[in-house]
């Protein structure tokens, strides 16, 4: 049952006004909508909360993100149902990202559980050390304070409530308020029914977690805005995204905003791998491209191939498997407007053909390729840019030193992906140097949509794919972001904390 409420310390709050979710199909459901007063109430109790959360052991943060993690499970269908009706998300999409954010939850368990992410350090008195002596030192990670999240649109489970963000705060030892995404709030109602049922259950402090359900700007200026929020998590479009982090560079104390903004990831095929696969290829790629009706930030939008009958061969193949592809159901009317909008940016850019039309409307998103060259890309900034959605550009060029020029001119990616056989190996090699100043993640033969949240994984990259080029929303790397050093100079046995001694 759905609460339609906000969580905030462990009370379901109501308030003065309301909004309706936007289902696929069936009567809306209506929700409290958040204000200011909400923020300020949640912001408290985390703050309340944090010395007690703080202090807690890393085995009882573990068992509590397993209990999170159990309790999800336990609402699973529920969860899946009203997900479905919400996003228009298949229920087996929306059953592996489940499985997804259940399992990152555990993941962190048994990272915080090892300690290695505290990076202690001891540097052991040296009294008799000439010309001074050395003091003690001890040096270890400690978690911030409180971390406002906010929801992600694309992901309601992996990137939202309880999502990466959440998780990996929580597991650092951070109180964590939740702005919940507006494209689905029934969704994160169940979720947070999940963690507060977790939290009652490992007797955690209740200002641990709060989650804001609506409201307009004003609530995610105030909560971005508020003195005792001491670090923020996004994910979204690079405008919302910017402005957030302009607000938060505008504080009178500054604070890190980690926000994954946009990224195009183009994939560079290379000529032996062309000349090999080029067919198989374009066909593989014409199906990432519309997994998800393209509405994953890894989704692979620009390929940048050498001009040829080994381009047209790709090109044929990928518009022939797109061709099948029929209309998508996407996450918000307003996703899909913002997709019609990219779509008519690229067909007007210079330069560029259209290889395959279709029509869309309302909610609905169809395939589109579209083709150019290098030259006409890189007279173009514009044709950088993102389109959320299923639509492929193709850039044929002249050469490699032109393909090496595509790559040069790319701004911040999430991902990067070479096409290619052994034969190709010197052209890789010399275009290394570039995508690793370009991406957080490098790819060979593969594609990038899906993250495995591990410990070796990046999803974060240069700006504009993120704001913070050091850190990754993703894997166990992402709890390093709400943990700061702190040097303990001489001090007793008895007062440094208990991972110290």
């Amino acid at each position: 049952m759905l609460t339609g409420k906000h969580l905030i310390a462990g009370d379901w709050v109501s308030g003065d006004e309301s909004f309706a979710n936007m289902p696929v199909a069936g009567t809306p459901d209506r929700f409290a909508t958040g204000t200011p007063d909400h923020v300020e109430r949640a912001c408290r109790a985390a703050e309340d909360a944090f010395p007690e959360y703080a202090a807690t052991t890393r085995a009882a943060r573990a068992s509590f993100l397993r209990a999170i993690a159990d309790e999800i499970e336990a609402r699973g269908a529920e969860i899946t149902a009203i997900g479905t009706r919400e996003t228009g998300l298949p229920e087996a999409r929306l059953e592996g990202e489940r499985g997804r954010t259940t399992g990152q939850l555990r993941l962190f368990a048994e990272h915080i559980e090892a300690g290695d992410y505290l990076d202690r350090r001891h540097d052991s008195a040296l009294p008799d050390r000439a010309p001074l002596p050395r003091p003690d030192l001890r040096m270890m990670q400690r978690p911030i304070g409180p971390v406002a999240v906010f929801g992600a649109s694309n992901f309601p489970l992996a990137l939202s409530v309880a999502g990466g963000d959440t998780a990996s705060a929580l597991a650092a030892g951070c109180p964590v308020v939740v702005k919940g995404h507006s494209a689905h709030p029934g969704t994160g109602d169940v979720v947070a029914q999940a963690v507060a049922a977790a939290i009652e259950s490992c007797a955690m402090p209740l200002g641990v977690f709060s989650l804001i359900q609506g409201g307009n700007r004003d609530v995610g200026q105030a909560l971005v805005r508020h003195p005792l929020i001491r670090a923020v998590g996004f994910t979204g479009s690079i405008g919302g995204g910017r402005a957030l982090f302009d607000l938060c560079a505008a504080r009178p104390e500054p604070i890190p905003f980690f926000g994954e903004l946009g990224s195009i990831n183009p994939m560079f095929l290379l000529p032996s791998a062309l000349e090999a696969r080029g067919v198989e290829i374009g066909t593989a790629w014409a199906g990432s491209l519309t997994m998800g009706a393209g509405q994953f930030c890894t989704n692979p939008g620009v390929a940048v191939v050498p001009e040829g009958a080994g381009a047209d061969a790709f090109a044929d193949a990928a518009k022939c498997s797109l061709s099948e592809t029929g209309a998508q159901v996407m996450l918000t009317d307003g996703i899909a407007e913002a997709y019609r909008r990219g779509r008519d940016r690229v067909a007007a850019s210079a330069g560029v053909r259209s290889l395959l039309t279709s029509t869309c409307d309302l909610r609905n998103a169809t395939p589109y390729l579209f083709r150019t060259t290098g030259a006409a890309w890189l007279a173009d900034a514009a044709l950088g840019e993102e389109v959320f959605g299923p639509l492929g550009l193709i850039v044929t060029v002249a050469d490699m030193a032109e393909m090496r020029a595509v790559a040069a001119g790319l701004d911040g990616q999430l991902t990067c992906t070479l096409q290619m056989d052994a034969e190709d190996s010197a052209h890789a090699t010399d275009l290394m140097p570039i995508l690793e100043r370009k991406a957080g993640r490098i790819l060979a033969n593969g594609f990038p949509t899906g993250v495995e949240v591990s410990d070796a994984m990046v999803h974060g990259g240069p700006y504009p794919a993120s704001t913070n080029f050091g850190a990754t929303s993703v894997g166990t790397l992402s709890i390093r972001r709400w943990l700061r050093p702190v040097c303990y100079q001489n001090l007793p046995e008895a007062i440094v904390p208990d991972d110290l001694r």
